[in-house]
Parts: structure tokens; C-alpha cells; sequence
């Protein structure tokens, strides 16, 4: 089955390039676009993409207000856009349950898998933005405290979760854990279900704040 995707950007050119990358890829269709948050929510409640690209700085509904509903209501992965000049926009996605992020820089095969990951579960974290992220948030940021369900981790899940914090994906955990691919993922299931996280994302910025 395709992966079915929308692609909400207010700048049309910039979401028309979007399109035909995504549309030229095996395996994915475009199911339809949106130019600002409200739209992007009303696209995704009738058309159940499996994946939304979504930009941040939009008109009326902003993409951190629509991650935020696309996300309490179930309503497929959201993938962000972002010129990573404005972090606190990125953080307010990230924390709202994005699956993860991408500059708007990125090269098309890149976020033709960008797209592929995300749709399988994985999220897309870059281990060189993350750490920018996780540096630039813990210096404008007052420290927080523990989330409740870190005394409820395995030593085996915590291991996970400092790999998750690298921005590492699940085949190189497996490998660097001696572990198998499918054990990685019952592994960041639990991690997010006992931490009370929406993504392995929101998971990574959580490892970057406890290192």
C-alpha cells in the first residue's frame, strides 16, 4: 500500500516542490495540500494520511497548533518543516508530538525518506540538529524535573533512551546494543509508554536533558 501523505506549507511554490518530489517517489501519494493549520487539520480528518508535512510558521492556525490536534486525534505522523532559525517554534512542535523534523534545505531523497521512516514508526531525528536543539533548549530553558515513569525503566530502556538521545535510528541501536531490530522497537514502545511520550523525538530531547 502507498503511504499516503499531505503537505501543508503556505508558500505555494515551496509546497508545489514538495508535491512533485513526493509524488515522483515509489511507494508514496500526495492525498492532499494544505496552506495553513486549520486546512492541514480538516485535510487529515477527511483524507486519514498516514503522513503530514507540515510547516511551521502559517497563517491563522500555526504548524504547531495543528501538530498538536493531528496528534490527540490519532490522525497519522507529522513530519515538520522548518528553517531552524526559530527553535522555539521547533520545540513547541516537538513537544505538541511531531515524529520529527526536517530543514527545508533538505535534499530530495532525503526527505522522500524522511517520509518512508516516519510512516514506518521510526521518526526522523538528525544527530547533529538534535544536539543544537538539546543545547540551545537546556540554556533557554529552567531545568525540569524527572519525568514519573523514569524509575519504572529497565536498564535495557534506559540504554534505548540514551540512544534515542544520539538520534540514532533502530537498525544502528540494534547494532550498537547487540540487539535485534524488532527488540529495539518493543523497546522504544515501552520507553514512550512508560515516559508518557507522544515520539522518540520528544524521547531524545528528554536523554539530552538528563545526560
Amino acid at each position: 500500500m502507498s503511504i499516503r501523505v499531505v503537505v501543508a506549507d503556505d508558500h505555494g511554490a515551496i509546497r508545489a516542490g514538495i508535491v512533485m518530489i513526493l509524488s515522483g517517489a515509489e511507494g508514496i501519494e500526495v492525498v492532499g495540500e494544505a496552506a495553513d493549520g486549520a486546512a492541514a487539520v480538516r485535510q487529515a480528518r477527511a483524507l486519514r494520511p498516514d503522513v503530514t508535512l507540515m510547516d511551521v510558521r502559517m497563517p491563522d492556525v500555526d504548524g504547531i497548533a495543528a501538530t498538536r490536534e493531528l496528534v490527540a486525534q490519532g490522525l497519522g505522523d507529522v513530519l515538520v518543516l522548518t528553517t531552524f532559525d526559530l527553535d522555539e517554534y521547533v520545540y513547541g512542535a516537538l513537544r505538541a508530538g511531531a515524529a520529527g523534523f526536517l530543514l527545508k534545505s533538505v535534499e530530495a531523497p532525503r526527505l522522500v525518506e524522511a517520509v518512508r521512516l516516519v510512516a514506518a514508526g521510526e521518526g526522523v531525528v538528525a544527530p547533529q540538529v538534535t544536539r543544537r536543539l538539546i543545547a540551545a533548549f537546556a540554556a533557554g530553558a529552567p531545568p525540569s524535573a524527572p519525568p514519573a515513569g523514569l524509575e519504572l525503566l529497565t536498564d535495557r530502556e534506559r540504554d534505548v533512551l540514551a540512544c534515542l538521545g544520539e538520534g540514532l535510528s533502530n537498525a544502528e541501536i540494534a547494532r550498537k546494543l547487540f540487539i535485534g531490530e524488532t527488540t529495539v522497537k518493543t523497546h522504544v514502545s515501552r520507553v514512550l509508554g512508560k515516559l508518557n511520550l507522544q515520539s522518540r523525538v520528544q524521547a531524545a530531547l528528554l536523554a539530552g536533558e538528563l545526560a
